[in-house]
């Protein structure tokens, strides 16, 4: 895993830093990229945080580019480990939803990934432009990761939106099951 882990993100810092390559799209289902970013920060979690999965089994097999995928995901995982301490808990939630607009395009049917977590969330001042780079909630934050997750997602055709207040902070993903009709 630890082999797998490094090699994707080589090539992740690879394609980042290069030019905008348009990602590497292959259909697959979604909870294998979810279940490995389970296990990842299963192994990475100094707060023993507690992963809930709360997976729909209907949802088909979806066109992504898993590494991109799984670095979108990862990037707000960590970001909501490193805000809710001891205590915490971080929900994977995966729902079938239909007639979503994404871009200004009404999509039929669309694979809706929550990432929730019960932090203290989202300071409101940055709430309008948490996807900024270099907006950050903490002191340390980098705060380029919901940034590039945001620009991964985008490069899916999809869209990244949040909603937060005390005690429930959630991190939407929209990825299109079907085009527009």
């Amino acid at each position: 895993m630890i082999i797998e882990q490094a090699d994707r993100l080589t090539n992740l810092v690879d394609r980042l830093l290069g030019p905008n390559q348009l990602p590497k799209m292959n259909t697959q289902n979604v909870h294998v990229v979810l279940e490995k970013v389970a296990q990842l920060v299963s192994f990475n979690n100094p707060h023993k945080t507690r992963i809930v999965k709360d997976y729909d089994p209907s949802i088909p097999d979806i066109s992504f580019d898993e590494d991109k995928l799984h670095q979108a995901i990862l990037n707000i995982v960590n970001n909501a480990i490193q805000v809710i301490g001891n205590e915490g808990q971080i929900t994977l939630k995966t729902r079938a939803a239909s007639n979503k607009t994404i871009n200004g395009k009404r999509i039929k049917l669309v694979a809706q990934i929550s990432i929730i977590d019960n932090g203290p969330g989202i300071p409101e001042k940055i709430q309008d432009t948490l996807f900024y780079p270099m907006v950050s909630g903490r002191a340390n934050g980098t705060s380029l990761g919901l940034s590039i997750s945001q620009t991964l997602i985008n490069q899916h055709n999809g869209k990244l939106s949040c909603v937060s207040q005390p005690g429930h902070t959630e991190f939407i993903i929209l990825l299109p099951i079907s085009e527009e009709k």
